[in-house]
């Protein structure tokens, strides 16, 4: 509804005054007191009783009662996840699938095949070949700092974006957080798996299908994790710098308790290895690798058992209960976003619920 102050003098006589009000400037306030004289008398009792009779306003979030907090929005979380996915979509893919990142991968990937270029488990030990157990570790640690650090970014960047949306209204906290992540998904598990594709092939790891499958799965997994260490970390400190430093400390000791460079630990510092998602990851990798009774050679003439391999001795592998540390890795995939998801809610909330 348009509401017109209508003039309280008549046309000539307004403008006259108005002129005169402009070439004295002394007299500001008094048109200023006319002005609003003019809107208590004209305006405010009209204004007054539309609000009276639409309290609620659809086109802006308001409370529902003075007793609750909740918030009505303009469109159903559903469609605010919608947009929010698309939107997400569009702007990642350019980032995830850029010659850049597309030529890190494919170089890595294709240069660790050379290296461990048709191993077998009879060299799984000789000093011409490269361990065969090392690929597999690779391959835990390269897609654990790799996912981590590009996750770091996320939020202290989109900070101000989700700060200024949210703060007139746009959507809620938790259809972002699950869009983002949705969204995040079909594009950062490609690369991974075109890595342990060629990689794992070229690399004369186990030829079945069954076994890829599940390498695969795992690795994918292990991406999963890191990345959501990555945006927790980021979420929770909103500082690039301070999340870096911290995710450069956390992998370095995941890798020094992985399992693969330190067989033995004192008590009082081996417990840092269960809280290392690389050390599943490993454990996992080797576990689905070589069944319990595999053969390596281990001196000339002579065979022994995988398992009873040093470095993987050590992992203390358990064929009847494998997938425990499978069930360690989604706990600690649930616990970390949900970690993300609380530093959002401390950083990104503009007073709307």
């Amino acid at each position: 509804m348009v509401h017109c102050i209508a003039p309280d003098t008549k046309p000539d006589e307004q403008q006259q005054e108005f002129h005169g009000r402009v070439d004295h400037p002394d007299d500001q306030n008094s048109t200023k007191q006319l002005l609003i004289s003019s809107y208590k008398k004209n305006i405010y009792p009209t204004l007054k009783a539309d609000i009276s009779q639409n309290p609620q306003d659809s086109s802006f979030p308001t409370s529902k009662s003075s007793k609750s907090s909740e918030v009505e929005w303009n469109s159903s979380w559903w469609e605010q996840f919608k947009v929010l996915l698309t939107r997400g979509v569009q702007e990642r893919k350019h980032e995830s699938f850029s010659g850049l990142r597309i030529f890190q991968v494919m170089s890595v990937s294709v240069l660790s095949g050379l290296l461990w270029w048709h191993s077998d488990t009879y060299h799984l030990q000789d000093q011409y070949f490269c361990l065969q157990v090392g690929l597999l570790f690779f391959f835990s640690i390269f897609w654990g700092f790799f996912p981590l650090f590009n996750a770091i970014f996320t939020f202290p960047q989109e900070l101000p974006m989700l700060f200024r949306e949210r703060s007139s209204g746009m959507y809620q906290l938790s259809s972002y957080y699950i869009a983002r992540t949705a969204g995040y998904l079909p594009m950062e598990l490609v690369l991974p798996t075109i890595f342990v594709t060629v990689t794992y092939w070229m690399g004369g790891l186990k030829p079945s299908l069954l076994t890829f499958i599940l390498t695969l799965s795992i690795v994918l997994l292990n991406v999963l994790v890191s990345q959501a260490l990555g945006l927790a970390m980021g979420a929770v400190l909103m500082d690039v710098k301070q999340a870096t430093t911290l995710a450069s400390v956390t992998m370095l000791v995941f890798l020094l308790v992985g399992g693969y460079y330190i067989h033995h630990m004192p008590d009082f510092i081996a417990w840092l290895k269960y809280i290392s998602f690389s050390h599943y990851c490993y454990k996992l990798l080797v576990g689905v690798q070589y069944s319990a009774n595999e053969l390596y050679k281990c001196e000339i003439g002579r065979r022994c058992k995988v398992v009873d391999f040093p470095a993987i001795k050590y992992l203390g592998l358990d064929y009847d209960n494998r997938w425990c540390d499978g069930v360690a890795l989604i706990i600690m995939l649930v616990g970390y976003r949900l970690l993300a998801y609380v530093g959002l809610r401390v950083y990104g909330k503009p007073g709307l619920s």
